[in-house]
């Protein structure tokens, strides 16, 4: 695949998977990679340990933005907290004679391909610099030293002329998920980066600061900034959390290359190999799109005809059983599912959630990039069927009777336990419509806005007592098939939700 042909189309078909053609591969354990980035001579900087966790509940985070904190300035211990929150180990396990580690954010085939850098200027307690933050030791290794936001501001064309005291670089390692994935995998590097995204805005939000999200940025200029060998780790997202006092950019000066050493540190295996479907992609997509035209909206691009809009019901109180941070803490993909109803309040939490504070509101274009449906299997108060979700009216309609979750298990590589879920939640996107508007970047918007929802879904069926278990491997024309969409129409993501042996929910 040529990267001057590559669009988020031909790349999406190009990688599907097909009944009777996938072949499979033994996995090279003696190249596994590493998942754990580190630096020569490497002494990271300490994080507090000790440090308060807001506890707040997550139906106050998402519906009022915030959960009542107030901004404050920004420390070393409050740093300290929204990276917890953000990306941390959880829990350990032996695995194959050696110990693997759990995080708080979900990943495909547990690869873990992102990396999460921070910028920070005026940080009581830290000197100003880039860092590269440890998620083995809870610390921050110095990667350049001294104030970097002008040329962060400069790089960034969408987020306005302010600069930040603190800003988040989301990478990927492509390696990681190749391992395992190959050509595909650039798929789960965009969904796993929407993952982290979804948990650093929490995070971020929780401690009562309101984030501007940049996926179009200078990619040379950003990779250089870090000092990414850009065939191996490149940066996918940036979020910024704007200084209250203002301030703008001074003209770029270029910045000095970081020497090999730290280039060297995006290696996470001796024996790398290059999948050209996943670099064509990718550099397909450098260009930001100098302007975008006013587009359809995706729900009404899929190929689905929907029935009448019927309002959502939102409970006075979410059946939650714990609060944010032990559900961000606690997160797991759970798929032991029981074939037993979701209730009707926990179904309407679910979908409240995913119409509060919008993703892609920091695009500021008329209509997200994804569009949501679900399976119902089993749930209190609804018919078996397809559904769709209309975030901006916070209504649902029907676009297909009966129950389709078996189908849909058969469909994503005959995991029949998928059929025991309760619901099915579908990402779905016209990727000709996202290629006309965006060129091939915008297959980044699309795959990391359907991670959000998918990290979103797994928090929200945490703190409601729910299993969840993310699904990007299926057979991709047969579910587009099923879920009626047009020949231009993909589904991006699947999330399965409903109750599991070894958790109890809350009865409604």
């Amino acid at each position: 695949m040529k990267a001057e042909t590559t669009t988020c189309l031909s790349y999406h078909s190009e990688t599907s998977y097909t009944r009777g053609q996938l072949g499979g591969h033994p996995l090279d354990w003696a190249n596994q990679p590493d998942v754990f980035k580190s630096y020569p001579e490497d002494a990271p900087l300490s994080l507090p340990h000790e440090v308060r966790l807001p506890d707040v509940r997550l139906s106050s985070l998402l519906r009022e933005k915030g959960g009542h904190a107030e901004p404050g300035a920004m420390d070393l211990n409050r740093l300290s907290a929204i990276l917890r929150l953000s990306y941390s180990l959880t829990a350990k396990a032996r695995q194959g004679g050696g110990t693997f580690y759990f995080r708080n954010v979900a990943s495909a085939g547990a690869l873990y391909p992102n990396e999460l850098y921070v910028a920070a200027t005026g940080v009581t307690g830290l000197n100003d610099g880039l860092y590269h933050y440890s998620i083995a030791r809870h610390g921050l290794s110095l990667v350049r030293k001294g104030d970097v936001s002008n040329p962060v501001a400069a790089s960034t064309k969408d987020s306005g002329p302010a600069l930040s005291r603190v800003s988040f670089f989301v990478s990927a390692i492509f390696f990681r998920s190749a391992w395992k994935y190959r050509a595909r995998s650039y798929r789960y590097h965009l969904l796993d980066a929407g993952h982290l995204l979804e948990n650093l805005i929490l995070a971020l939000n929780v401690h009562g600061i309101d984030p501007q999200v940049s996926l179009d940025f200078e990619d040379d200029g950003v990779n250089r900034l870090l000092g990414l060998d850009e065939k191996r780790e490149v940066c996918l997202a940036i979020c910024t959390a704007p200084d209250s006092k203002g301030g703008h950019p001074e003209p770029r000066a270029d910045l000095p290359e970081l020497e090999d050493a730290v280039k060297s540190a995006s290696r996470v295996s001796p024996r790398e190999i290059d999948y050209p479907e996943v670099l064509g992609i990718h550099r397909a997509g450098v260009t930001v799109p100098s302007h975008r035209d006013a587009g359809p909206r995706m729900i009404e691009a899929l190929g689905p005809v929907a029935g009448e809009w019927l309002g959502i019901d939102s409970p006075d109180q979410w059946p939650e059983t714990m609060s944010y941070k032990e559900a961000v803490l606690t997160r797991r993909s759970r798929r032991n599912y029981v074939k037993r109803p979701i209730s009707k309040d926990a179904l309407s939490a679910l979908l409240e959630g995913l119409c509060a504070g919008h993703p892609t509101d920091q695009h500021k274009d008329p209509s997200p990039w994804v569009s949501t449906g679900f399976l119902m299997g089993r749930a209190e108060g609804y018919d078996p069927g397809a559904y769709l979700l209309d975030p901006e009216s916070r209504s649902m309609a029907w676009i297909t009777s009966g129950s389709l979750m078996e189908e849909m298990a058969r469909i994503c590589l005959d995991q029949m336990w998928l059929a025991n879920a309760a619901v099915h939640f579908v990402f779905m996107s016209n990727l000709a419509v996202v290629d006309r508007l965006l060129g091939a970047r915008g297959y980044r918007y699309a795959m990391m806005e359907a991670g959000r929802w998918g990290e979103r879904l797994y928090l929200m069926a945490s703190a409601l007592g729910l299993g969840c278990c993310g699904i990007g491997a299926f057979y991709d024309t047969e579910a587009a098939r099923l879920l009626g969409l047009n020949d231009e129409s993909r589904l991006l993501y699947l999330v399965a939700v409903g109750p599991v042996k070894g958790m109890t929910p809350q009865i409604s």
